[in-house]
């Protein structure tokens, strides 16, 4: 038998509570394969809470330069405010490190080339938390309606319709176009929409709404689409964070099943609930239902499946193209409801406003300057 993979020495940029909640038990789980070496945060104090909770051989460090001259991580998890995406991914990726960066990956389609230019020069990679693709009961979705076993996908729905107050908004990054890159669609509903683009496959076009109605944000607080897939299918997509009652949803309609996942951060597989058409026998409804295995949506799931692309060096799940394309379809779900005309798959590129930025310098959507 060729022996196990060394274990892998990770690094995380940030010690919120994204990383303290999410990252550090994922790194736990897989603590057979991986070992934290290293963390970094600009808040001295934030960062020595995290090394306490961590462990104190977890060495820590202000500087992201600093930490990678002298660890040279084989992986980095990112989970800092968005702006500071790309830089940290790219600094990663200069210094032959992975990377698994909290969504948005970065806040523009130029800036994902800017990645995509910094992979191909260094032969590592860059994936972005997608967490949802990777549950059981999604996997198990996307191979049926894969296979054609559900009938021919017609008809979808993506909402996520959640509530964030002024309170949310009061940090100084958060709704501004600069340092989150957007409002619910790029801060929010990208993990949903992810999922629906995931199932479905390419789309083609778009058509969207976008207002402020509650926040002072420089971004929108609510956005709506209609989208046409390459497969024939409609859908509609709903992003939100006015929505008292809050809840994330995707159901499929298709000719033989509808398939809907309800939940709010999270699914395991009795979210997923399989409706057959009248005319499915039933013995054939009942395979459908339930994996075998019952895996949580999740970091700890998403960072097994990056692992395993390490060990087999090849290109992770939720990097390259494939994310990218979650990247091209929030910017254009922007261009479409800024613009007030369709917009299709592929053709924001150099040159379109949309392309360094998700508002376009839309003269009413664009940053004011500040007094």
């Amino acid at each position: 038998m060729s022996p196990s993979p060394a274990r892998r020495r990770v690094a995380v940029i940030g010690t919120g509570a994204i990383v303290s909640g999410s990252h550090l038990p994922a790194l736990r789980h897989h603590a057979d394969r991986v070992e934290l070496v290293a963390a970094v945060d600009v808040d001295q104090a934030r960062l020595d809470a995290f090394r306490q909770l961590a462990g104190e051989d977890v060495a820590g460090y202000t500087s992201t330069g600093e930490m990678l001259d002298a660890v040279r991580p084989d992986l980095v998890l990112i989970g800092t405010p968005p702006s500071l995406h790309r830089e940290q991914t790219i600094a990663a990726l200069k210094a032959g490190a992975w990377v698994l960066c909290e969504k948005p990956l970065c806040l523009s389609l130029a800036e994902y080339d800017d990645i995509a230019a910094a992979e191909e020069a260094s032969g590592a990679y860059a994936s972005v938390v997608f967490q949802h693709r990777y549950g059981s009961g999604a996997v198990h979705a996307r191979e049926l309606i894969a296979s054609g076993e559900l009938g021919t996908p017609l008809v979808a729905h993506c909402q996520t319709t959640w509530h964030r107050d002024a309170a949310y908004y009061a940090v100084p990054w958060r709704g501004r176009w600069a340092t989150e890159g957007g409002g619910p669609t790029m801060g929010h509903g990208i993990h949903q929409f992810d999922l629906l683009l995931h199932l479905l496959g390419p789309w083609t076009e778009i058509r969207a709404m976008a207002a402020r109605l509650v926040h002072d944000t420089e971004s929108e607080d609510v956005s709506t689409a209609l989208v046409r897939f390459e497969n024939g299918a409609l859908a509609t997509v709903v992003n939100s964070v006015l929505s008292p009652h809050e809840v994330s949803r995707i159901r499929v309609d298709c000719a033989d099943a509808t398939v809907e996942l309800t939940h709010l951060y999270g699914h395991r597989n009795d979210d997923w609930i399989y409706t057959p058409a009248p005319h499915v026998p039933s013995e054939r409804a009942t395979a459908w239902r339930t994996p075998a295995a019952d895996v949580p949506s999740s970091h700890t799931a998403q960072l097994g499946g990056l692992l395993d692309a390490y060990d087999n060096g090849v290109r992770p799940p939720g990097s390259g193209p494939g994310a990218r394309v979650t990247l091209d379809f929030a910017a254009a779900l922007y261009k479409a409801a800024f613009t007030g005309q369709p917009v299709h798959a592929g053709e924001i590129a150099p040159g379109d406003p949309f392309y360094p930025a998700m508002h376009g310098d839309h003269p009413h959507w664009a940053p004011k300057e500040r007094a």
